[in-house]
């Protein structure tokens, strides 16, 4: 799908035209066409091709027409015309973490800067300080930026390889291509992934790889074999391709998901047994006794088949000896979401839009959590608008049939520990999560000291988004996680398991503490429109990669249980 591809055009656009100092009005279209096709589930060439790209939200008619020229002709003349006499390097500077069009500007202006290299030294010469808008913070900021764009750079966040590398497959198997997957630390779930693995079986491995190389989303073909590809999409994403013969798939999925940690005790288990196990099969002797499946590998070592989000040698193979092998929470298993937004705040959707599309999933409930005042900028509410939203939210709960809405909030924990609305307000919620937005540079006693005065607040049932992290963008804030772990352990206090590919957060490292202390958790999208309800796949993976099992995680419960369990952990 182009939907990704034409939200970094538009994105890059803005960034372009709000460096020229170009109309804020068409700057602010083309940023919310980024969002909106970024978040589009749907095939932007469907819509296209139906006439239906007016109905997005964020696309009128002239950027439906820049739309439909981009897929007729692989070209956007008003991106086109936006990037001559722009620097090649400017883009690459704009991308970096807290560095906007206007900064960038200053810094070209009076220094000529137009590459991340000059950029970092004349940061580390001392050359910005002093410019329009930069001090000594903003300089400091900018370097610790490129730090984090470096490392970005070398790694791929799972939300932008999974939809690439799942349209891939796809397109394979509707080539009659039917034994094709993910592998490595994709299909593991890892947070953030290096190279973008897929495997494939098949007699005729030429015809595969022929195949994966001609696929439309292929720019630039890297590498082509017999039983081997490479190829960068127009994404700028490389993926590489294997193919095996069919008898081998399930032992080639095995080895070549990994992780190399677990891969390697599973050699040394099969030692044991007088065997050999490979990317081949499982073999005693010269004779192979399994591997055209996974399930049969593992059985073949005297273990149950172990879910890849477990195959990090954390234990897993142990726990399987054992019989102890968690039954890992399942995406079937989540019975609502108890964090998202809507139009009352920055969320795009209204509550009646976003209770249809969760219950189009099969969800029991949703709470309608909007931001506080704190969040200005975003249109966070004060106690009267957090009044009236209550009401809404029960007038709507009373109308909409099929699914249950909770009347929640996402309340501000300000700089001192202290929350954004008064208990008196906070006390006729469902539900309340309290979340860190603001002062991210605190020093650890003072970041530790606000989360726990939060969790002892007797009315904040789930802290959201713990460490408040950016994969690629933000670092977490430091704090004594141990210490605030105790203290939600203490207060029966759920943390937040925030399934947006960008937070994922808390880690699964982090979720498998919570499971050891008995701290629930809640799998949420923080979803700021219908699509993003989708998200919820991310957050359950993570989770399993935390050993949690349903009964750890707070939204598989049902409505009932659910409520009684908030009425319950604010009267102990």
């Amino acid at each position: 799908m182009k939907n990704r591809e034409l939200a970094r055009i538009f994105s890059e656009l803005a960034d372009v035209l709000e460096y020229k100092g170009e109309n804020p009005f068409k700057v602010g279209a083309y940023r919310r066409a980024s969002r909106a096709l970024a978040d589009l589930s749907e095939d932007v060439a469907v819509l296209a091709r139906e006439d239906r790209l007016r109905e997005v939200p964020g696309i009128g008619e002239a950027i439906a027409k820049k739309i439909k020229e981009y897929l007729e002709t692989g070209h956007m003349k008003r991106y086109e015309e936006a990037l001559q006499g722009t620097p090649k390097g400017l883009l690459e500077m704009l991308a970096i973490p807290g560095l906007g069009p206007k900064t960038v500007a200053v810094i070209n202006q009076h220094l000529g800067i137009e590459t991340v290299a000059e950029l970092e030294e004349a940061a580390r010469a001392g050359k910005l300080e002093g410019l329009p808008g930069l001090g000594a913070r903003k300089v400091e900021n900018i370097l610790h930026g490129i730090t984090l764009r470096k490392q970005a750079s070398q790694r791929v966040r799972l939300g932008d390889a999974i939809p690439a590398v799942e349209a891939i497959v796809a397109q394979l198997r509707a080539m009659g291509i039917e034994r094709v997957v993910p592998a490595g630390s994709l299909r593991r779930m890892r947070e953030t992934v290096g190279d973008l693995d897929i495997l494939a079986a098949g007699e005729d491995s030429v015809r595969i790889t022929k195949a994966f190389t001609s696929l439309p989303m292929v720019a630039e073909v890297l590498a082509a074999g017999e039983t081997r590809a490479s190829v960068r999409t127009h994404e700028g994403l490389q993926v590489d391709l294997r193919v095996v013969p069919p008898a081998s798939f399930g032992a080639a999925c095995q080895y070549f998901t990994g992780s190399k940690a677990h891969n390697i005790r599973l050699r040394d288990l099969a030692k044991r047994h007088n065997l050999k196990v490979n990317e081949y099969g499982v073999f005693r002797g010269e004779k192979m006794i399994a591997g055209a499946d996974e399930e049969s590998v593992y059985r073949a070592l005297g273990l149950p088949l172990i879910p890849p989000t477990l195959r990090e040698d954390r234990g897993e193979i142990e726990a399987a000896l054992a019989g102890q092998l968690p039954r890992v929470v399942e995406l079937e298993d989540i019975r609502g979401d108890l964090h998202v937004h809507t139009d009352w705040s920055d969320g795009r959707d209204s509550i009646e839009q976003m209770a249809a599309a969760a219950k189009a999933i099969g969800y029991q409930y949703l709470a309608i959590s909007d931001h506080t005042r704190a969040l200005k900028v975003f249109g966070g509410l004060d106690e009267t608008g957090m009044e009236k939203l209550l009401r809404a939210v029960r007038e709507a709960d009373a109308r909409v049939k099929g699914i249950r809405l909770l009347a929640g909030v996402e309340v501000d924990i300000h700089a001192d520990g202290s929350l954004d609305l008064p208990d008196r307000i906070l006390a006729k919620l469902d539900i309340v999560t309290a979340s860190v937005h603001s002062a991210f540079k605190q020093p650890a006693e003072k970041m530790t000291a606000r989360l726990l005065a939060a969790i002892r607040n007797p009315h904040v049932d789930v802290i959201g988004h713990l460490t408040g992290r950016l994969l690629g963008e933000r670092e977490a804030y430091d704090f004594d996680l141990e210490a605030v772990l105790q203290e939600a352990a203490r207060h029966h206090t759920a943390l937040e398991l925030n399934a947006h590919p960008l937070r994922l957060d808390i880690t699964d490292v982090v979720c498998r503490r919570a499971r050891d202390l008995g701290i629930m958790v809640a799998i949420n999208t923080d979803a700021h429109n219908t699509e993003q309800l989708q998200l919820m796949r991310f957050g359950v993976a993570t989770a399993q990669r935390g050993w949690l099992e349903a009964a750890h995680v707070l939204n598989t419960r049902p409505f009932r249980t659910l409520m009684a369990w908030l009425r319950g952990r604010r009267c102990r």
